[in-house]
């Protein structure tokens, strides 16, 4: 309203007598207003960077110094050794009341004290980034502590306390180390000893060792020489190569999805849904703004780095013809809206304050019952984000540079992020099994028109009020929107809430400006263009298999009676579904994260092991004894558990063989080494979703508040994508994604496996599972 109100805010006639000029009093409140407010996020801003500048100090912390040494020097003892009265010295000679003795000496003390106050700030963050630097606690058997850990404990504890703001730790958070180059070499010939015969992994042997004792040594000099320079070694070419330089389409190959609580239902209402979820995404953004969220921390003491939650709202990919670019905007109050093939701006604020739940509930009714059609080429115009991205960029540049159609544009990727009004409805019903993985293709790619796949996420709206999230893979990993999304659905379910009758509560203010429909001119050539686009990107969306599924014979919680980390049995678990499903093994992939390092992303965990695959083999000879099978079992639990550890202190494989790999391109230097190993398909694709990163509601009181987590597409064309969530205690959400085209997969049929290899692992250890 206020935007609309700053179009008339003055207005000027041409007249003989002159020029008449007529002011709008209420236009210009709102303007004020939001100057106001703009002026209050600049104060906010300077006070946060001041605050996370000196933590662990604080302005309390300054003061206390500064009366030890007042108090100090009233009883005679110069703690500053003979400084105050250097200082006192050397100070400028004042006039009138600052040239008096008692007035100069307070000015030094406060100076000393400010000086003790600084270096005690850099001691302390230098100590605790020391003690960062100390991974020796993950290594440590569950319950098996050590003295030194537990003093390093209690160190980090009293040096971390207090009310740190979201980004207090990052300066004190370690810088990824460099493995060695002959630890990365041997760990990656055992991460594929068992994938080779002997014939083929002598000739990589001998490649490994032509690389390490001729190239490495090089390349490896200016690797080192970029970890001292930039503040993580891998990250930024990480995003640049993997994700920003890759020229295939986003949808399916890159983008995620994430899925709503399926167990239980607020409301049936559309629009009412979307005015709580909205609003709670807002008012996150307000407190990512002010730095309000709490670090996640490890063990409840150990700082994971919060980088990539800066770039969650007001982000979007912009495609070029080479290389695509992240825009992330300080500000955006306004929301890009999708209906039935129309595009409409939604304003989030009325002046400065945030609108109501009611009030967005209002504007998005609004949209619905907006009856007006689509404009030639409108309807499918979001294909162009579906299909390649030099296409797209081509596209924009040709058509979307100037006029009515850049000013959509920047409309579209300048908001907080895009909505979709669906109108189909989705959910999932424990009794028809097929709805979960139609739920899941829906977020994944709806019809490759009414999602907008560039925005940092696009949030969708089902008919019925079920929700989900579509994500941007380049600004962020899925913990990070998974953070987000735990905040909104449990705002949405516990402190917002809905009348008895499915709307928001509250009384909407009908003053509102309703939305505005963007406006488009979009020539044949252009709608030429969207058709090509929308016919990749369909073509890419039919030949996915995704099945969803919840597995309910048991969940972490029993798994934890056998000993061992949930992840591992689940790992070990795909891997002998995966021989049963193609009848020998493959390179796996695990995402593990590597943010106890500052800007740390991720890292991959080759799950395929000698010992897993041992394991593997004798369950199915079906000759061992059940106590052989146990001890096999665990040793493939313990060096899966070894290597996400390994991957998460900085001590993996792949990002450093992949830096190399860069730095050799940079150089112009060939190995044919690195040329093999980035060329290895990863037909086996895994990734565990985080759960309960912030706790807002007891999980154990409210047992059927659970997401089903989320998914992504096949990496390789013959591969599986599997993504899996243990929900709570009792219960495992899997969703597994291949493509039709190959002959070779069937999501469906490794489905199936996976159930079964569970269910025999548990077996071995006897333990009790609910009836499926």
């Amino acid at each position: 309203m206020a935007e609309a109100h700053q179009a008339v805010a003055f207005q000027f006639t041409v007249t003989p007598d002159g020029v008449d000029f007529t002011l709008c009093r209420e236009a210009l409140k709102h303007i004020y207003l939001s100057g106001v407010n703009s002026w209050k996020k600049r104060l906010i801003r300077i006070k946060n960077g001041i605050l996370r500048g000196v933590y662990p100090g604080s302005p309390s912390s300054w003061l206390a110094v500064v009366m030890a040494t007042v108090g100090s020097s009233y009883c005679n003892v110069d703690i500053s050794m003979g400084l105050v009265c250097y200082i006192q010295r050397r100070l400028p000679e004042g006039y009138g009341p600052y040239r008096t003795p008692q007035t100069q000496a307070l000015v030094s003390m406060a100076i000393f004290s400010t000086g003790v106050w600084i270096l005690g700030i850099f001691f302390f963050r230098q100590t605790l980034k020391l003690l960062l630097s100390y991974h020796g606690w993950m290594f440590e058997m569950h319950g098996r502590t050590s003295f030194c850990t537990k003093v390093w404990a209690m160190c980090v504890r009293v040096l971390s306390s207090g009310k740190p703001m979201l980004y207090s730790f990052q300066t004190s958070l370690p810088k990824l180390p460099v493995p060695r180059v002959s630890d990365t070499i041997q760990r990656y010939l055992e991460s594929v000893r068992p994938l080779l015969d002997d014939e083929e992994y002598q000739h990589k042997q001998k490649l490994a060792k032509e690389f390490q004792e001729k190239t490495a040594p090089r390349l490896q000099k200016y690797l080192i020489v970029k970890s001292w320079w930039a503040t993580n070694y891998v990250s930024d070419w990480w995003e640049e190569y993997i994700y920003l330089r890759g020229r295939n389409p986003l949808m399916v190959n890159s983008n995620y999805y994430a899925m709503d609580f399926v167990l239980v239902k607020n409301t049936d209402v559309q629009a009412a849904r979307l005015g709580n979820i909205v609003h709670a995404m807002i008012t996150y953004r307000r407190k990512l703004d002010r730095e309000q969220i709490k670090p996640v921390m490890a063990l409840g003491i150990v700082p994971m780095c919060s980088n990539q939650m800066e770039r969650m709202f007001n982000t979007t990919r912009i495609p070029g013809k080479e290389t695509d670019v992240l825009q992330h905007l300080a500000e955006s109050r306004h929301v890009a809206v999708y209906h039935r093939g129309r595009f409409f701006k939604m304003w989030l604020y009325d002046g400065s304050s945030l609108l109501e739940p009611r009030d967005m509930e209002l504007q998005f009714q609004r949209i619905l019952d907006d009856p007006s059609p689509p404009q030639p080429g409108e309807e499918r115009l979001a294909a162009l984000t579906a299909g390649g991205r030099t296409e797209w960029a081509q596209a924009r540049q040709t058509f979307f540079s100037s006029g009515k159609n850049k000013a959509s544009l920047d409309t579209i990727e300048r908001a907080a992020f895009f909505v979709v009004l669906d109108e189909e409805s989705h959910c999932y019903d424990p009794d028809n099994e097929a709805s979960l993985s139609l739920y899941g293709k829906a977020l994944l790619h709806g019809n490759c028109y009414n999602r907008w796949f560039d925005k940092s996420f696009t949030l969708v709206a089902f008919k019925n009020g079920q929700l989900g999230l579509n994500t941007e893979h380049s600004w962020a990993d899925a913990p990070i929107i998974g953070h987000l999304w735990e905040f909104v659905l449990a705002t949405d379910a516990f402190h917002l809430g809905y009348t008895d009758t499915g709307h928001c509560r509250g009384q909407p203010n009908l003053m509102l400006a309703p939305p505005q429909r963007l406006q488009w001119n979009i020539p044949e050539q252009c709608q030429a263009a969207i058709e090509s686009s929308y016919q990749v990107a369909r073509a890419l969306a039919e030949d996915v298999e995704l099945y969803c599924f919840q597995f309910l014979p048991f969940g972490k919680g029993v798994i934890k009676k056998c000993r061992t980390s949930p992840d591992a049995f689940v790992q070990i678990a795909l891997q002998l579904a995966y021989f049963r499903d193609r009848g020998k093994f493959c390179l796996t992939y695990e995402a593990s994260m590597t943010r106890l390092f500052r800007e740390g992303r991720t890292e991959t965990v080759r799950s395929c092991t000698s010992e897993s695959t041992a394991f593997v083999r004798a369950l199915q000879e079906g000759a061992h004894k059940k106590a052989d099978l146990q001890n096999l079992f665990r040793k493939a639990s313990e060096k899966h558990q070894n290597m996400y550890r390994l991957a998460m202190t900085g001590a993996g494989i792949d990002r450093h063989l992949f830096c190399l790999y860069l730095v050799s391109k940079y150089l112009g230097v060939y190995s044919s080494f690195l040329a093999e190993v980035l060329s290895e398909p990863w037909r086996l694709s895994t990734s565990q979703s985080a759960q309960f990163q912030i706790r807002m509601f007891d999980p154990n009181k409210y047992p059927n508040h659970l997401g089903a987590g989320g998914g992504f597409g096949p990496v390789a064309d013959d591969g599986y994508g599997v993504s899996y969530m243990m929900a709570g205690e009792d219960t495992i959400f899997f969703h597994i994604s291949s493509k039709f085209s190959s002959s070779e997969t069937n999501a469906q049929r490794f489905g199936n496996h996976i159930r079964q290899a569970l269910l025999d692992i548990a077996d071995l250890f006897q333990v009790p599972k609910a009836d499926s």
